[in-house]
């Protein structure tokens, strides 16, 4: 777990040095190139971060939903309390979800990027 805490540190650290470099582009011209490699990155990229999205809010309603099934089980005369707390709950959790949404949606279609791409 260690090594890939340290691999996803050292990833971030080399994309977020290599950026500025990558951005320093002169105004007015085009990169060479890499159009279609440039769009099919930005596909991948929000469908990876809206999979990831999905899947860390799916195990957290499901962990949520087992906790109140078992209070429930436990205490029975609680069940009004555990089920308002429950949906306020998955509200919450399903927010990440639509977070991940709308940043996937932004990669596609209101990347700020693509004017230096496309021209």
């Amino acid at each position: 777990m260690k090594k890939l805490l340290l691999a996803v540190v050292v990833a971030t650290i080399f994309l977020a040095s290599y950026a500025p470099a990558a951005m320093a582009a002169e105004e007015g011209t085009k990169p060479s190139g890499g159009n279609v490699i440039f769009f099919a990155a930005i596909a991948i990229a929000a469908g990876i971060g809206m999979g990831l999205g999905a899947l860390g809010t799916g195990i957290g309603q499901g962990h949520a939903v087992r906790g109140a099934v078992e209070g429930i089980a436990r205490n029975p005369g609680a069940s009004g309390k555990i089920l308002t707390t429950m949906l306020v709950g998955l509200a919450m959790i399903e927010s990440l979800a639509i977070y991940a949404l709308v940043i996937a949606l932004i990669l596609l279609y209101a990347n700020p990027l693509i004017k230096y791409v496309v021209g």
